[in-house]
């Protein structure tokens, strides 16, 4: 069969797989099951225990549950205070990483110890670069990353084995990804956009932040204003509790007995749908839309006259959403919004961006209101990470093909620290159950 004759085929199938496989909202209500694991309220189903960290967003006061402001903990403490703890010149990465991977504070003298064995572990195999990837490169970043992933078993002797192996194979993976992501974005801008090609090799002195800004930049320059900001967004998106996609999907592939490469390409496969860490990037489309449709970006009136026919389905992609607006879990704020907005706006103020400050700020006060007017609001909406780490990827001159990676780079810790906790703390494969509402058919001809 011909690509083109599997194409029309696969076409005129489409109908029939809709007829079959739609399952109505009536079912789901008749037997009490959630759609995607998520009630009306956008509560998730509990499927799970964890130590390693935990959302707030209603709390329950003289015996009522009502939404209050958000809050994230990593470990036992408060996000806001972790980043409050760093000073103004540190970096927080590394230390942060080893409180959600090993469970608790590092000394001084830990943090030293775990940050040279990152620096020493910032190397691939020799001619991984050559010979994966620049071999096939790709736009889809996320693909490189799990090819190269998948790849780097092979270089490992001991794959499969015990915790111990597992915890190895996590801190390489750790180390390696910020070279995974920048690297194949420099093959596919070499190969597919004729642009020149230059691979800088990680400076062991240097933090995760400032080696992913001197590696991706031609002039391997950066100010300490454009680091820390990065480094805070890292921080802020390396864990966010057991039930995200990626999370839950690096706990099932583990319980399984996986190893931790093909459990990691299964994260950053899940990863890289629009529907979870894809959302910045529709984040910063949707601003590119209202810019070329108005003339005065710092006019209220005008933003919120576009912003309606954003809901109404009449501008933009016509999902009706505006997006960087709500999220699955929090309810009045995200306190990773609240923490990188006081990051992201003095980059912007000395970047000279002041009319897209001006928008950001217009949308971010206007949208909420303009949701509650035209549906329905079980949990209050407020804007999410989403809305500003994108707008900090553009100040930082950071491609758009890499706002998914950056998102992994942060995230791969967070994997880790779960993927540990599964092996040790449940030894159970996680096995969901489905119900079966097909009907039954009796062909006497059969």
């Amino acid at each position: 069969m011909s690509i083109q004759n599997l194409e029309a085929y696969s076409a005129a199938q489409k109908q029939l797989c809709v007829q079959n496989d739609t399952i109505p909202d009536s079912l789901f209500q008749e037997y009490g099951v959630n759609r995607g694991l998520r009630d009306v309220n956008g509560t998730g189903v509990l499927t799970g225990l964890t130590k390693i960290s935990k959302i707030v967003s209603f709390k329950t006061i003289n015996g009522k549950r009502g939404p209050c402001e958000g809050e994230l903990w990593y470990r036992g403490y408060n996000i806001k205070d972790l980043i409050h703890s760093l000073g103004p010149q540190e970096f927080g990465f590394e230390r942060i990483a080893y409180l959600l991977i090993f469970g608790q504070m590092p000394t001084a003298e830990q943090l030293e110890e775990f940050s040279a064995i990152l620096s020493n572990c910032r190397t691939l195999p020799t001619n991984f670069t050559r010979d994966v990837i620049m071999k096939a490169p790709s736009k889809d970043i996320m693909n490189s990353m799990t090819r190269s992933v998948l790849t780097l078993a092979s270089y490992d002797s001991q794959v499969s084995g015990g915790l111990e192996n597992s915890i190895r194979q996590c801190i390489r993976l750790v180390s390696e990804f910020p070279m995974l992501a920048v690297y194949g974005y420099h093959a596919y801008n070499h190969y597919e956009n004729n642009s020149s090609m230059y691979i800088h090799r990680p400076d062991p002195a240097l933090s995760t932040a400032e080696n992913l800004l001197q590696m991706l930049r031609t002039d391997q320059t950066y100010t300490a204003m454009e680091a820390k900001a990065l480094d805070i967004a890292l921080i802020l998106h390396m864990e966010h509790g057991g039930g995200n996609n990626s999370t839950f999907t690096t706990r099932v592939v583990t319980s399984s007995g996986s190893d931790t490469y093909s459990t990691i390409a299964a994260a950053l496969s899940s990863l890289k749908g629009p529907r979870h860490g894809g959302a910045n990037i529709k984040v910063i489309e949707m601003i590119q839309d209202i810019k070329a449709h108005l003339n005065d970006w710092t006019d209220r009136e005008e933003v919120a006259a576009y912003l309606r026919k954003i809901l109404n389905k009449e501008a933009f992609d016509h999902s009706g959403l505006i997006y960087g607006m709500g999220h699955a879990v929090y309810s009045i704020s995200d306190p990773r919004e609240q923490i990188l907005k006081s990051f992201v706006l003095p980059l912007a103020e000395a970047k000279g961006r002041h009319q897209d400050l001006a928008l950001y700020r217009n949308i971010e006060e206007l949208a909420p209101q303009l949701i509650s007017e035209s549906r329905p609001i079980y949990k209050g909406v407020s804007p999410n990470i989403d809305f500003y780490s994108g707008f900090l990827y553009d100040l930082l001159d950071i491609p758009m093909e890499l706002y998914t990676p950056l998102f992994a780079i942060a995230r791969i810790v967070g994997w880790s620290a779960h993927r540990i906790e599964e092996l040790v703390g449940m030894n159970k494969i996680i096995r969901p159950a489905y119900m079966s509402v097909m009907k039954e058919i009796h062909d006497p001809a059969l």
